[in-house]
């Protein structure tokens, strides 16, 4: 029964691998070709389709603008981070990873539409970034699980930087997507955080 039970499990450790590659790959590939369409059909005027900061219409750009970006360039720096923290949050469970994009999403878009400079567009999938980072490195805190300590770890020395896109120190970035999408990213870490185990008692 044993070498039964290890086969069943690295068939399903594989099986769980394959489904987050294909997720990622398949995330990307469907941003690259909106903006291949974008720049080729719409001559990038599809960022009218984002984030418009207190316009009633605006509001739609909260499903819309992760999915939009403003060249190509833009989507190139957004692609790695996106995989790759994306990726260290599936580690654990892929289902983590809807329900922080999820949140991130909805908190980047919804923040932005309220305190956004009047007239302008936000796009870009960079407040879902944010929102993995705040979760990755805040679960160590709530979790006070070695793992999760862990992982907090490695995501400040790889990506410890990108904290400074949190301030508006820098023209034609939205850091208002980068601020609410990182404290969605903190909000998800809080709900998702799993109970930590009580220790049991001892009989004398």
């Amino acid at each position: 029964m044993e070498p039964n039970r290890s086969v069943e499990s690295k068939r399903s450790m594989t099986g769980e691998f394959k489904l987050q590659i294909t997720t990622l790959l398949g995330l990307v590939a469907l941003l690259w070709a909106i903006e291949i369409v974008d720049q080729v059909v719409f001559r990038g005027n599809l960022y009218r389709l984002g984030i418009r900061p207190r316009s009633l219409s605006g509001l739609w750009g909260i499903l819309w603008a992760p999915f939009l970006h403003g060249n190509f360039a833009h989507l190139l720096a957004n692609t790695v981070p996106l995989v790759s923290l994306g990726w260290l949050i599936m580690l654990r469970e892929t289902g983590d990873w809807l329900v922080v994009s999820a949140i991130a999403a909805l908190c980047s878009g919804l923040g932005t539409w309220l305190i956004g400079a009047p007239g302008s567009y936000h796009i870009g999938a960079s407040g879902v970034i944010f929102g993995y980072f705040g979760f990755l490195l805040l679960r160590g805190y709530f979790e006070r699980s070695a793992v999760a300590i862990a992982f907090s770890v490695l995501v400040t020395f790889l990506y410890g930087g990108i904290i400074w896109g949190l301030l508006p120190n820098q023209p034609n970035i939205s850091w208002e997507g980068h601020l609410f999408g990182f404290l969605g990213g903190i909000l998800a870490a809080r709900l998702l955080a799993k109970p930590r185990r009580q220790p049991q008692p001892k009989d004398f």
